[in-house]
């Protein structure tokens, strides 16, 4: 029979529990507040000196079991190991969260970085390029010229006609057509 003690004094008893015959530690993770990645990542962190199980018993729940490669540790590394593996295990959730927060601005530089990498087309390229080719579909007609989606419209009337034909009032005639206002010498007008 195993002797399994929940640390009450030091770590929630229902969260984590010491197996000291089996050299393992259980950690009770909540997958509300931790994310996997974040689980996954911290777990990443351990497997150089652990053997590391993730298990979800139910749902919202996740049940991770460290035991370490070395040969029996002391019930007091067991805990060490447990109160690291919490902390890095908040690390990798406020890394995650940091990710999700700027993963448009990571993008858009990543893409930046990448075409300005590719560098300008050079002349042979626009050249070589079939500007010919349907460059995406359209299916509402909105990048079609208003020539190509309501047809040219014909002319059915001639032109007006032509402006000498008729007389134009005095504000519309150009001032070298209007008649000099002619003045008495007291500065009126006649």
């Amino acid at each position: 029979m195993s002797d399994t003690t929940p640390e009450s004094t030091e770590l929630p008893a229902e969260l984590v529990a010491v197996d000291t015959n089996a050299a393992t530690v259980t950690l009770a993770v909540d997958a509300t507040i931790y994310p996997l990645q974040a689980l996954y990542g911290a777990s990443y962190i351990f497997i150089d000196r652990c053997f590391v199980f993730i298990d979800r018993p139910e749902e919202g729940r996740f049940r991770v079991v460290l035991s370490p490669k070395d040969a029996k540790p002391e019930p007091e590394a067991l805990r060490a190991l447990v109160g690291e593996f919490a902390n890095e295990l908040l690390s990798c959730a406020w890394r995650h969260q940091i990710t999700q927060d700027n993963r448009v601005a990571i993008e858009t530089v990543t893409m930046q970085a990448i075409a300005g990498a590719m560098g300008e087309p050079s002349l042979d390229d626009l050249a070589a390029f079939d500007f010919s080719d349907e460059a995406f579909d359209d299916p509402l007609g909105i990048a079609q010229s208003w020539e190509e989606k309501h047809g040219k419209k014909t002319p059915s009337e001639p032109p007006p006609a032509d402006a000498g034909d008729e007389p134009r009032a005095a504000a519309e005639q150009p001032a070298a057509e209007q008649p000099a206002a002619v003045s008495d010498g007291a500065g009126a007008a006649q």
